[in-house]
């Protein structure tokens, strides 16, 4: 034994995950995969490391600020990637005559901002990125906001909100008010409109961008008009119809805002909001974030946009992307607080108990049918007092115990027993695969019309 331990201890701003977390979390991202191959994205990944000058300046000051940066054992200035988006382009321009046109890829990964934490934000967290890269504006947007759509539906969830906004109209605004001399500052004060309110971010704008009090007003005003998409976009189309850039930009959401009426996705899921700007420097045309009803204040759980000179910094070929981000960790938080995330602690639904020592080949037999038919089996290693297994279950969140004791076995029965309603069942071993199954769908059917898990 050493002198002196070593305390064990996490640092500030990463985590670990137990299986609690971990396992709601694989299940999200199951999820998540499911709805990008049914869309045709392909799996890549990417290098935690990066060369700096790949990542500094793509996403602004702020993202430089929050790198992790240092020089390595041979003396290159590299970086841990702060986002999926950045390394994406250098591997398109990289690898594109290989890859082909358009081409559309997800990536699952961690990434890295050295951020001041908050609830649901750490310096380490995964993204679950998915882009459509090699085509122009028009369908390719439309589907990465179904793909949003259909993601968050996929996890289960109804009541959440798509606010939608290209940065064409943000960007004929700006012109209008003879602003687009600074158009990255203001839209990265604008960013922070939802969070920090308008009195604060008219003083951002007047105090750190040099914009006229009168002028920050009149773009306050400008992008919190209310009311439903089709008037809204009327308002926008009144006052920005003869700027090209903005007149494309308001077209684009017309048809996004067509696209899914005709797929009959409800209203109230998909709002055009002005404000919407995104701080990241390299969007160029339709950007979304994504809130949950009943818990708004956790911010976007779901956000992106189109990108068209990001991959221009590194191959002279015109590579116009669109994208978006699951946040995958801020979603968690979410699901936790709101109680969704579900009590078991283990993937598998069903504990053979080991009764007796002498008998363990039958159990492991046992277990391995269950298994061989598709099922979430574990085996207790040790043959211990029954209460002591069962407690174990019970703690780790089993939906069933199959037990066998000596005169069970002798008769070619085993216990089924219910560890959520505590009812047991004799069952011919010749029919416990079947009886487990269908015990487990009556469970997980009662915990559904119980309302379940289900956000």
């Amino acid at each position: 034994m050493p002198d002196k331990l070593i305390e064990p201890r996490t640092l500030k701003g990463f985590r670990d995950s137990l299986p609690a977390l971990a396992m709601p979390r694989e299940r999200l991202i199951d999820a998540a995969r499911r709805v990008f191959r049914a869309y045709g994205f392909a799996p890549i990944d990417t290098p935690a490391l990066e060369y700096t000058e790949i990542l500094t300046g793509k996403g602004g000051d702020e993202s430089d600020k929050q790198m992790y940066r240092f020089h390595d054992h041979g003396g290159r200035d590299v970086a841990l990637r702060f986002d999926l988006t950045v390394p994406f382009a250098r591997f398109a321009a990289q690898h594109i005559d290989d890859l082909g046109v358009p081409f559309k890829r997800y990536h699952i990964a961690p990434v890295w901002r050295g951020e001041n934490t908050q609830h649901g934000r750490y310096r380490e967290f995964i993204q679950c990125d998915f882009d459509t890269i090699g085509t122009g504006p028009g369908a390719a947007d439309l589907e990465t906001m179904l793909v949003v759509h259909d993601i968050m539906v996929a996890l289960g969830f109804t009541r959440f909100s798509l606010q939608v906004n290209d940065r064409r109209i943000l960007n004929g605004l700006l012109r209008q008010l003879g602003l687009d001399d600074r158009t990255a500052a203001v839209l990265r004060v604008l960013d922070k409109l939802r969070k920090a309110g308008p009195d604060k971010v008219e003083g951002e704008l007047v105090e750190q961008v040099q914009v006229a009090p009168p002028t920050a007003r009149e773009l306050l005003a400008s992008v919190q008009v209310q009311g439903d998409n089709d008037s809204i976009l009327t308002d926008l189309e009144a006052r920005l119809g003869q700027d090209p850039g903005a007149s494309a930009g308001l077209a684009l959401m017309r048809q996004l805002v067509e696209a899914f009426a005709a797929a009959g996705i409800p209203d109230e899921r998909l709002h055009l909001d002005p404000a919407i700007a995104r701080g990241l420097d390299y969007y160029t045309g339709p950007v979304c974030e994504t809130f949950l009803a009943d818990l708004p204040g956790i911010g976007s759980v779901c956000s992106g946009g189109r990108y068209d000179n990001l991959a221009g910094l590194y191959t002279r070929q015109h590579l116009p992307g669109v994208g978006a981000s699951l946040g995958l960790d801020r979603l968690m938080a979410a699901m936790e607080e709101l109680g969704l995330l579900g009590t078991a602690r283990t993937p598998a639904e069903v504990l053979v108990v080991l009764f007796s020592a002498a008998a363990t080949p039958h159990y492991v037999t046992a277990a391995r049918r269950l298994r061989q038919a598709g099922l979430g089996v574990e085996l207790y290693p040790e043959a211990s007092a029954v209460g002591r297994q069962l407690k174990y279950a019970d703690r780790k969140g089993f939906a069933l115990a199959v037990i066998g004791g000596p005169a069970e076995l002798a008769r070619g029965v085993w216990q089924v027993k219910n560890l959520v309603s505590g009812h047991s069942a004799e069952v011919p071993d010749a029919e416990l695969v079947d009886r487990v199954r269908a015990a487990l769908t009556a469970t997980a059917d009662a915990a559904g019309a119980a309302g379940g898990a289900r956000p």
